[in-house]
């Protein structure tokens, strides 16, 4: 049995003034599948989701939600979708329950809605507190929850957890974890966090500059290169070279900032590694510390940028 698409982006693009954001994006997103969209700051992955919500329009292309365009189909649109903006702007001095009756007066829903919502989000012993007064972490709990107080068929969170503490960043994947496992709501999630879009989503699109640049699970991202291991080391006695492709073996060294760290990728383990130790003693280069482990989605990543995720 074929899965429904809730979401179908077909060649979409869309610049701003010089910059061109979203370069011939396609996507289809399956109902009840929660989705990464995983780049770095600038990759397009905002200005992407902004068209889906029906915040920008493309300039060539085509986005379908439920087979349905935004033109003309506004009001039944909204209604099925919860969204979270990057930044969330409230009235400082409304309380928490009085804020989420606010956007639940928008779809019709009663108090009983409310106090589902304040329960899911963790806000119980906050509901009587002003806006004004929650932490960074209870604000975004908040915004989950307005996202969610329709009950959406579909969730667009642009950045959920940036700029939080790790414990309120994982209490916003608790949150949404339980909501996988209890509805049927389809998701995508923006975000530079690796962890992140390992630990609550099933598909993983890797962004960059306005295009895709790989996509599946986490296994099917990581198969294709599953010989390959990263070997991450210190050096003894002085600072690495600059990143580079070594003449003559079959390797790239990475550099750390700090110049005394390094990785490298070997492709073939078992005779890149004689290849790769040889070098460095060419070079006069002792090692204080070596780990080999498997390729990572930030190894992927650099791999197909040149950069990590975070520069």
């Amino acid at each position: 049995m074929q899965t429904e698409n809730v979401i179908e982006v077909k060649n979409v693009w869309k610049s701003f003034k010089a910059v061109q954001a979203v370069k011939g994006v396609d996507l289809s997103i399956p109902r009840g599948q929660f989705v990464a969209l995983l780049g770095p700051n600038g990759a397009g992955k905002t200005t992407l989701v902004e068209m889906i919500e029906g915040i920008q329009k493309p300039d060539k292309g085509e986005i379908t939600i439920m087979g349905k365009k935004w033109k003309g189909n506004e009001d039944e649109l909204h209604r099925i979708l919860g969204i979270s903006l990057q930044e969330t702007r409230f009235i400082d001095k409304l309380r928490v329950s009085e804020t989420l009756q606010l956007f639940a007066g928008f779809f019709n829903i009663g108090k009983e809605r409310v106090n589902e919502i304040i329960d899911i989000v963790g806000l119980e012993d906050k509901r009587k507190s002003y806006v004004v007064n929650l932490s960074g972490g209870q604000r975004q709990r908040l915004a989950l929850g307005i996202s969610l107080i329709n009950s959406p068929a579909i969730l667009l969170l642009d950045e959920p957890t940036t700029g939080l503490d790790p414990n309120a960043r994982r209490e916003i994947w608790e949150i949404l974890q339980k909501l996988k496992e209890k509805s049927e709501t389809s998701m995508i999630l923006t975000t530079h966090y690796m962890e992140e879009a390992e630990n609550l989503c099933d598909y993983i699109i890797i962004m960059d500059q306005g295009k895709i640049l790989r996509e599946g699970t986490r296994h099917q991202l990581l198969e294709e290169d599953s010989n390959e291991k990263v070997i991450e080391f210190t050096s003894e006695n002085g600072i690495l070279p600059e990143d580079i492709h070594v003449t003559g073996f079959p390797f790239t060294i990475h550099r750390e900032s700090s110049g005394e760290k390094g990785y490298v990728t070997l492709e073939n383990f078992e005779n890149d590694l004689p290849a790769f130790m040889t070098y460095l003693k060419s070079k006069n280069i002792s090692l204080k510390h070596m780990e080999c482990r498997r390729k990572t989605l930030d190894d992927l990543f650099v791999s197909l940028t040149g950069r990590k995720i975070n520069e």
